[in-house]
């Protein structure tokens, strides 16, 4: 394999072209993005288009962004942790990564049951601050639809594979080859920036310049990183167009790992539908439905 420069690999006449070798690779199998330890199985979640993935979450939020009470989200959060642990996603893991998200819904919800506009009965009132009922009810809306809103987008897209999601936004959304490719070979170098940020303190380490002045290390090192950056964009542009990503053909290009849409996404689809429905008919038949553009309910 020879390089131009900063790590960025081209291909040589003489070596096979494998993906590893590719910048722009624009798809995989699933086994080529599947460590070496981890496991064969594939969950129902793995059988999903990365577009549809990307089209479920989108769906899912729907009702939750255009909805302020607390039934709807309630119902949407626990429909998606029965139906996410049926397709293979583990609740364990699940209730893991939305610890952090709780931190944060919870600071959220906090603020709303302080400040938020005061209804019912009143519990408690300070200057600014009122504890109402209307409040409380508003905060628990807050915190259940940060935690639905989060957990569809981490189970659905957390582990989506960058180039497979090119390869479908391309072939199935239509978007510019072009500009899908260009994002993913971007998206695929962002890991090398850890990489280089290590290196850099390492090499200052070994010079002797590691042991002192945090904040100014810290700035050179950054300045340095923004220089690498830019000469591996530009290195990276210089060989996309080589390969002729700037010419007209590559509008028409042609794909080695087609995209489709399978009986797997448009089940996907009809469930999804379904918990949009219940939670908003639920809510509805709770009394408690409340459109967030319809006003304030009295």
């Amino acid at each position: 394999m020879t390089t131009l420069n900063d790590n960025t690999p081209l291909l040589s006449s003489s070596e096979p072209i494998t993906r590893s070798d590719s910048l722009v690779s624009t798809g995989s199998t699933s086994d080529d993005h599947r460590s070496p330890g981890a496991s064969a199985v594939i969950t129902p979640l793995d059988r999903l288009n990365p577009v549809a993935r990307l089209l479920f979450a989108m769906l899912l939020a729907a009702p939750v962004l255009i909805t302020l009470d607390w039934v709807s989200a309630l119902i949407m959060l626990c429909l998606e942790l029965i139906i996410f642990t049926i397709a293979g996603a583990g609740l364990a893991g699940m209730l893991r990564r939305l610890i952090p998200i709780a931190i944060v819904a919870a600071v959220a919800s906090v603020s709303m049951a302080l400040y938020g506009r005061p209804g019912g009965h009143v519990f408690a009132s300070w200057w600014l601050i009122t504890i109402s009922q209307r409040s409380l009810l508003m905060a628990l809306a807050v915190f259940l639809r940060i935690l639905a809103l989060a957990l569809a987008a981490i189970t659905l897209l957390g582990r989506v594979d960058p180039t497979l999601m090119a390869d479908g936004l391309a072939q199935i959304v239509r978007l510019p080859a072009r500009f899908v490719l260009g994002t993913l070979a971007g998206v695929r170098l962002t890991s090398l920036l850890m990489n280089d940020w290590r290196s850099l303190a390492l090499a200052r380490r070994a010079r002797g310049l590691g042991d002192s002045g945090a904040v100014r290390r810290a700035v050179s090192m950054v300045f340095a990183l923004l220089v690498s950056a830019i000469r591996r964009a530009s290195t990276l542009a210089t060989a996309m167009e080589v390969r002729g990503f700037g010419t007209n053909a590559a509008r028409r290009r042609t794909w080695a790992r087609p995209s489709r849409i399978t009986w797997a996404d448009a089940l996907g689809l009809a469930i999804t539908l379904t918990v949009d429905a219940a939670s908003i008919l639920v809510a509805v038949w709770a009394g408690t439905f409340w459109l967030i553009w319809a006003g304030v309910p009295t």
